[in-house]
């Protein structure tokens, strides 16, 4: 069976070797039909403390480690970064030039 492989945002790495991954989903209200977001947070090993809290990752299912860690850490998801645009300019700048 293929391990699953989930991605989501660190929200704690206080524990040593553990972070704790928030991973949100979008569902379908089953009455109303409004798209809602569900969350669930998931341990995962972190075997060189290398990530951060508030940095994207994926997380893999793996064996138990411990009491709560059933997950690893693959990578890090490069988030494509926005580049500042160029400040509009204004409608009065306009009509002096």
């Amino acid at each position: 069976m293929p391990k699953r492989i989930l991605t989501g945002t660190v929200v704690s790495d206080k524990g040593d070797k553990t972070v704790v991954v928030k991973v949100e989903r979008k569902v379908k209200h089953p009455l109303y039909g409004k798209i809602i977001r569900r969350s669930k947070k998931y341990h995962a090993h972190d075997e060189d403390n290398s990530f951060k809290a508030g940095e994207t990752v994926r997380i893999e299912e793996t064996k138990p480690i411990s009491k709560l860690k059933t997950w690893k850490v693959l990578d890090k998801v490069e988030t494509p970064t926005k580049a500042k645009a160029a400040p509009a300019s204004t409608p009065a700048a306009e009509v002096e030039a």
